[in-house]
């Protein structure tokens, strides 16, 4: 056996890491990357930006050119063109029925072809319901032509075949039923004229009937309408101030009991591990459960009220929670968001504070460093990599707040961006609007995310 084999055989590719990873990349594909790639479509691009127009009344026809979402147009011609029942519920469709009859033309000789609806009264019909036979109707006014055309095909272009008179009885072989298309003229982006067709559930015509606009298009491209319309919503500014404004004074006040929470716990004294089931009640209970307990708090006849009363603090019930009193909603949401969510922050400095060898502290402190410059020297620069989680998660978490929100202030008075993304969503059924709120949070945790890993760094990360 050649060295060239030898080499060969004993260079085998190991696919074990990758098979054991696919699950973990199907995952994040399915349940990750694609809705957000999803959300973020839905925020920039508009499925029905252009109406696409044929050259003739038929979806194979050439392209004539495009006309963008709102367009007004002048209305020229229309026809009827056989659409898919799948398709009839379509908004804003405009139908008509055609009939296939059969009955004695003027000469008395049999006439079989296509007449419109309005043109038959219809008289028998099966146990289905379907039309069976009928007669001609007769034409209102005097100078109508009494007599009923008959077409070769379900069209008023097609090729005539006879007529009938009225109150002739008729057969009705079958029925159709046929999407009005209309021919429309409209003006285009680049200021061009364009003619063309197009079905009519794309058309809005007005009363006239000769003028209408786009309604909606069939064809999609990228916009800025929706994010335009998130940071014109009157809501919009308020909703990321408050946001704001709750990051800044939320995440600065949980660190600083989160630390000194692990420190206590940290520390070794009698009954460690009561104080740190006792820190760790808050994250047995949801969003909306610690909003309801912080309401009950804070509400005219809560538990704030009777205890200040009790004690002859105040003579009548305080109004905490109201319009004229915005700033006791802030403070009540600061407090009720630091007591739930100030245990995780907690957990992630306990388990950083649990990887600083004792040794280190145990140098620090020999070479007569107090507790403050053994944290300021010592714990708070080892703990970097856990305080870039912590403050990330919690930065998520903090524009994320949304039940405690509505729970205290009923999501009116004062809102914030993640309760503008449920208003649009729910409220207002406005999916892109609602993508593009919620693509801004995305905007803001990446940004915050990229600033924590960029300013607190360890002096392994500086080096490299």
């Amino acid at each position: 056996m050649s060295t060239n084999q030898q080499a060969r055989q004993k260079k085998k590719y190991n696919w074990a890491p990758y098979v054991l990873i696919l699950p973990s990349l199907v995952y994040l594909a399915v349940f990750f990357a694609w809705p957000m790639v999803r959300g973020l479509t839905l925020a920039v691009w508009n499925d029905e930006a252009n109406l696409i127009l044929q050259v003739e009344a038929s979806q194979n026809s050439d392209e004539a050119g495009k006309l963008p979402q709102g367009t007004a147009v002048a209305i020229l011609d229309q026809q009827g063109n056989e659409v898919p029942v799948d398709e009839l519920d379509e908004g804003n469709l405009q139908t008509e029925i055609w009939y296939q009859i059969t009955g004695l033309g003027t000469d008395g000789a049999p006439i079989s072809g296509w007449v419109p609806e309005a043109r038959i009264r219809v008289r028998e019909e099966n146990d289905a319901g379907t039309p069976t036979g009928g007669s001609v109707r007769t034409k209102l006014g005097s100078d109508a032509d009494p007599l009923t055309t008959i077409y070769a095909a379900e069209n008023e272009a097609s090729e005539i075949v006879g007529q009938l008179e009225a109150r002739t009885e008729v057969t009705i072989d079958g029925l159709t039923v046929l999407e009005v298309w209309y021919l429309v003229r409209g003006v285009d982006e680049d200021g061009t004229t364009v003619e063309g067709w197009s079905p009519s559930r794309y058309i809005q015509v007005f009363e006239e009937g000769t003028n209408g606009r786009v309604d909606r298009g069939n064809s999609g491209a990228l916009t800025s309408e929706y994010v335009q319309k998130m940071v014109n919503d009157r809501f919009f500014w308020p909703a990321l101030g408050t946001t704001l404004l709750l990051m800044v004074l939320i995440i600065p006040i949980q660190f600083i009991l989160a630390i000194i929470m692990a420190l206590v716990i940290q520390a070794n004294l009698k009954g460690q591990g009561l104080f740190l089931y006792v820190f760790a009640i808050p994250l047995a209970a949801s969003d909306l459960a610690v909003g309801i307990v912080w309401f009950s708090i804070f509400t005219t006849n809560g538990y704030l009220n009777t205890i200040l009363q009790g004690l002859g603090i105040i003579d009548a019930p305080v109004t905490y929670l109201s319009a004229e009193t915005r700033y006791w909603i802030i403070i009540a949401i600061v407090l009720a968001e630091v007591w739930r969510a100030t245990s995780i922050v907690m957990v992630i400095v306990v388990s950083g504070l649990q990887a600083i060898s004792s040794e280190v502290l145990e140098a620090a402190e020999l070479f007569g460093a107090g507790l403050w410059q053994r944290l300021r020297h010592v714990i708070l620069p080892l703990l970097k990599p856990s305080l870039q989680v912590a403050l990330i998660l919690r930065t998520i978490l903090a524009l994320q707040v949304f039940a405690v929100v509505v729970a205290l202030s009923g999501g009116d008075i004062v809102t914030v961006l993640a309760r503008e993304t449920y208003r649009q969503y729910f409220d207002f059924r406005n999916l892109n609007v609602a993508a593009s709120f919620a693509g801004f949070i995305l905007l803001i945790s990446m940004v915050s995310a990229v600033f924590y890993l960029r300013t607190i760094r360890t002096q392994e990360e500086v080096g490299a």
